[in-house]
């Protein structure tokens, strides 16, 4: 993953620390739940961000002739593959 676990947690600490300031919003929850799965809720797209990777170099990986990684003609058909794998996924 991009994002260790510890920044994980603390960037849904910081979400959570701020909807703690807010006095439009009452919480039905306990604010601690929620920074939970907002936590588990990063973790699960940031996975599934690594398998799209995973899959588009793959991809690339298969062409007889690839482009050079990093070339823009590489950047453009790794995009493509990254979307589709996305979109498959529904996100």
């Amino acid at each position: 993953m991009k994002i260790n676990r510890d920044k994980i947690n603390h960037i849904s600490s910081l979400i959570v620390k701020d909807f703690s300031t807010r006095n439009e919003m009452d919480y039905k929850v306990d604010l601690n739940d929620l920074r939970l799965e907002i936590t588990k809720t990063m973790t699960e797209v940031l996975q599934l961000d690594d398998k799209a990777d995973t899959e588009a170099r793959r991809i690339m990986g298969t062409y007889k002739n690839p482009p050079r990684e990093g070339s823009p003609e590489w950047d453009i058909m790794y995009q493509k593959h990254f979307d589709e794998f996305m979109n498959k996924q529904g996100i």
